[in-house]
């Protein structure tokens, strides 16, 4: 059978090494030998000898998701075999995490993530409860990291002369080690006249950098309209 369906760059080839790889702008494959960590319902295919298990709240860290509410229900993948992990078509990245990295992401964003990272649930310090939710997830260590985001992100950098204000609806993550704060950009007399849509920002001080997707959330319910 003859088509352009069948083009190298949309083939699964085998994998040659256990972990992480990009399969292609919408997807990550994961080679397992053991185990890997990934949002619940994002497989999309496997192939080989493989378990899936939903994380319980009583395991670990994922005992904070219970209280905080943050929204990343999380399954392991035990076994040996090959995973195939997507989300709504939405735009995958892999970040490739060292000693002294570390990186805030919105529960939303995460797709997968190696078992040897370090994952903790954390309050976003003078958020409040500004865009539904206080709570984001942080990666440190060493390991791989799948994202995604809906559309093409965009990736801003912060210094310590420049801090970045960005919508709280539509801030995918940012580089832990900076400070995060609540700030007003629309006067009381503005908002008693409707407002800009534009009253609230989450302000980012000191270095590094805050990746931001190119549209504010929807909410669940509108999105299923």
């Amino acid at each position: 059978m003859n088509s352009d369906l069948f083009a190298a760059e949309n083939m699964a080839e085998p994998a040659t090494a256990p972990g992480m790889t990009q399969q292609n702008a919408k997807s990550i494959k994961y080679a397992v030998n053991g185990e890997c960590y990934a949002r619940q319902g994002a497989m999309i295919a496997y192939r080989g000898n493989l378990q899936f298990e939903k994380l319980g709240q009583g395991v670990g860290n994922f005992l904070k998701r219970a209280v905080t509410g943050e929204g990343l229900a999380l399954m392991a993948v035990r076994g040996q075999g090959e995973v195939w992990l997507a989300h709504e078509a939405a735009n995958c990245f892999i970040l490739d995490l060292t000693p002294g990295d570390g990186i805030t992401l919105n529960g939303r964003n995460v797709l997968c993530f190696d078992p040897s990272l370090s994952y903790e649930i954390k309050v976003v310090k003078g958020a409040g409860m500004v865009g539904g939710g206080i709570f984001n997830s942080v990666f440190s260590g060493h390991g791989k990291l799948g994202m995604m985001c809906e559309g093409n992100p965009v990736v801003i950098p912060v210094s310590p002369q420049a801090p970045v204000f960005v919508d709280t609806d539509a801030v995918v993550g940012w580089s832990s080690t900076l400070q995060t704060s609540l700030h007003r950009s629309q006067s009381l007399g503005s908002m008693l006249r409707g407002g800009s849509g534009e009253a609230v920002q989450l302000r980012l001080d000191g270095e590094g950098f805050v990746i931001v997707r190119p549209s504010e959330l929807r909410s669940e319910k509108a999105a299923g309209n």
